[in-house]
């Protein structure tokens, strides 16, 4: 699947978006997998209350399952005005 990094989790990781090969069930068991990748990822997902995601456009929580999921999003809150 692709996984896309928006704002400051894309500078903390480094990357716009990566193809991932996981064996997750939901959005909070890809989390746990790239948290362990390395420090980049474990500072990016360090706080999940600031961050939102997003499954094939649509918002989701992190304990949505990602069965036939292409594409996930992640990207902190937007305000606006």
């Amino acid at each position: 699947m692709d996984v896309l990094y928006f704002a400051w989790v894309r500078e903390r990781i480094g990357l716009p978006r990566e193809r991932v090969k996981t064996s997750a069930g939901t959005v909070a068991e890809l989390v746990e997998d790239l948290r362990a990748r390395d420090a980049r990822y474990a500072a990016a997902f360090a706080d999940l209350s600031s961050l939102r995601v997003a499954l094939d456009q649509e918002l989701a929580s992190f304990d949505a399952p990602l069965a036939g999921v292409r594409e996930v999003a992640f990207f902190p809150p937007m305000t606006g005005g």
